[in-house]
């Protein structure tokens, strides 16, 4: 008799393909403070101090060394911590140090980009880039590009204020068809707003010009010229300036342009032919007018079809806690996605006591507004904290000064697990399953993941115990890694439909189902710092149940009814398999 031959198992980056977007563990980082790799790339191969290098490992507004190289290094850590996409913050080559004398920064963060072609030295080379994505693709993993459109790096001076404080001049003060204001010179004549060729001059608010040395410094070459821009000043982040206003300084490009919409759909459409990259992150997305989103989105899909990638995830920041404002720009915009900052606000909430879980069920039940409704809203991204909020370590001893260690990891677990087990795709802060916490928000809580010589750094207070970097006995990491394991065998918890159970006003339970045509599976949080008794309402027809993380009776208490026990600031998953 023949042996059967067991079938092979499926290519990992076809399995990659086709897994949906809401399948994945995101782990978001910022090459500069994540690994090393490459210890000549730190100075981006300049010479002199830091203010032309960029590099100075003890200052945190500066470069730190890390790099594509270091990353691709530990991609088994991540893949231990159960992260199945990586969301890497801009990698594009930066403008190295901006700002006014004696308080100029780096563009470690990678927000400040003059070449939109090319790796940032700091971090390697585009092979290095190319390297990184085979490795993870190797391993089944994906590759999230964090992506700038509404900005460049601050190149442009306006004449009427060198000391480059500009205030925001408005359309109806300033129009396009008068020089310097109502009463000024006719130009642009017949430009209506939509006929750029008659929008020939660019001197209608202030008379941009680029500096010497620096008016070539971007590209591609059509980046350099000043007419692209809006050069209507700082944006003070209200009204049309939102969306037309330098963005503290840096040069707001005029995305109504043509020639603006068609280059960026060349550049990011290139990066996705030329490297198979699996999605973007739009940064600054809500600064952004929507029809250019409503052009770009569906061209990028389009590349990444042609490319064979069809779960392209693109996901917007949009910076808006109100559920509302954030659906507009699926609704308006039409993005697929955006980062769910209604839930973080919530869950931060809960996590911290000062408000009870009902809040995050209330953001829970606003999912059908979304364009796509309840399915859109299971590909929302969700998160505890970032690199702008600062982390949920941080945010819960701002709450609670005084919380003993045991709590704090609890409190910090428990958010973990509002993310990791909630509606939505996970993400994952890096340096949280190590406990970091952060002194505050931006810079304070983008800490070095190898061994660091900021002192502010140094001296952080740490959730749970860690014995030194990329510690996979740390405590955080390894409860996150238990629920990524939860996560990943339960489809339910990735796709499942939303029914909200129980929802405390106070902090208390919170207790939500997840069900398909197979089954239920109950997920309850339980937000006090008392263990909680409750009866949770069911499915009729799921009588019989077994513990996927915690402890879960075997069977119903009654026909809908399932009576369980959640530990102070604990939670537990358990599942009904049949239909429900």
């Amino acid at each position: 008799m023949l042996a059967v031959i067991p079938a092979l198992a499926q290519d990992p980056v076809a399995a990659m393909r086709d897994r949906p977007a809401e399948d994945e563990v995101i782990y978001f980082l910022l090459p500069d403070r994540f690994a090393n790799g490459d210890a000549s790339n730190d100075r981006g191969g300049l010479s002199g101090d830091r203010l032309v290098t960029g590099y100075d490992p003890t200052d945190p507004g500066f470069y730190h060394g890390g790099d594509l190289r270091g990353l691709t290094g530990r991609l088994d850590y991540l893949q231990g911590l159960g992260v199945t996409a990586l969301w890497i913050a801009p990698i594009f080559a930066n403008k190295t140090v901006q700002g006014p004398a004696g308080h100029e920064s780096a563009a470690y963060h990678g927000y400040w980009i003059t070449d939109f072609t090319r790796v940032d030295p700091h971090f390697g080379t585009n092979d290095d880039f190319r390297a990184l994505v085979a490795a993870a693709h190797g391993r089944g993993m994906k590759v999230y590009l964090d992506i700038v459109i509404n900005h460049t790096a601050d190149v442009i001076r306006y004449r009427e204020c060198p000391a480059n404080d500009c205030g925001y001049r408005w359309k109806g003060d300033y129009p396009y068809q008068r020089r310097g204001g109502l009463e000024g010179e006719a130009i642009n004549t017949g430009f209506d707003g939509s006929n750029f060729d008659a929008l020939t001059r660019p001197d209608y608010a202030y008379t941009p010009y680029a500096p010497a040395g620096e008016d070539d410094i971007k590209v591609p070459a059509w980046l350099n010229d000043v007419s692209l821009y809006h050069n209507r000043g700082n944006s003070v982040w209200y009204g049309e300036s939102a969306l037309d206003g330098d963005f503290a300084g840096l040069d707001d490009l005029f995305t109504e342009h043509p020639r603006v919409v068609e280059g960026m759909i060349d550049i990011y459409g290139d990066w996705i032919e030329q490297y198979g990259i699996d999605g973007f992150r739009i940064d600054t997305a809500r600064h952004v007018n929507p029809e250019f989103w409503q052009a770009f989105v569906p061209a990028m899909l389009e590349r990444a079809r042609a490319k064979g990638i069809p779960n392209f995830h693109i996901f917007g920041e949009t910076y808006d806690f109100v559920v509302a404002d954030a659906a507009r720009h699926t609704v308006v915009d039409g993005l697929p996605s955006v980062l769910d900052f209604a839930s973080q606000r919530a869950i931060q909430e809960a996590a911290t006591g000062t408000a009870g879980p009902i809040n995050l069920a209330q953001v829970l039940r606003a999912d059908p507004i979304y364009a796509g409704g309840a399915e859109t809203a299971r590909r929302l991204p969700t998160f505890t904290g970032n690199h702008d909020l600062g982390r949920i370590g941080h945010l819960i001893l701002k709450a609670l000064p005084n919380v003993g260690d045991a709590e704090l990891l609890d409190r910090s677990a428990l958010a973990h697990a509002m993310v990791l087990l909630g509606r939505g795709v996970p993400v994952i802060y890096y340096g949280d399953e190590q406990g970091f916490t952060g002194d505050g928000d931006d810079r304070r809580a983008r800490q070095d993941m190898f061994e660091t010589q900021v002192p502010t750094y140094a001296d952080d207070r740490r959730v749970g115990l860690a014995s030194g970097p990329f510690d996979t006995s740390a405590d955080m990491y390894r409860r996150i890694a238990e629920m990524t394991r939860v996560r990943a065998a339960d489809g339910r918890l990735r796709r499942g439909r939303v029914a909200i159970r129980i929802a405390d006003q106070t902090p208390g339970v919170l207790a939500i189902s997840r069900l398909d045509d197979t089954g239920e599976t109950v997920v309850v949080f339980n937000t006090s710092t008392e263990a909680r008794d409750v009866n949770v309402p069911v499915e009729a027809g799921s009588p019989s149940w077994r513990a996927s993380l915690g402890v879960c009776p075997a069977r119903a208490a009654a026909p809908g009814v399932l009576s369980i026990s959640v530990p102070a600031l604990g939670y537990l998953v358990c599942v009904s398999e049949g239909p429900a």
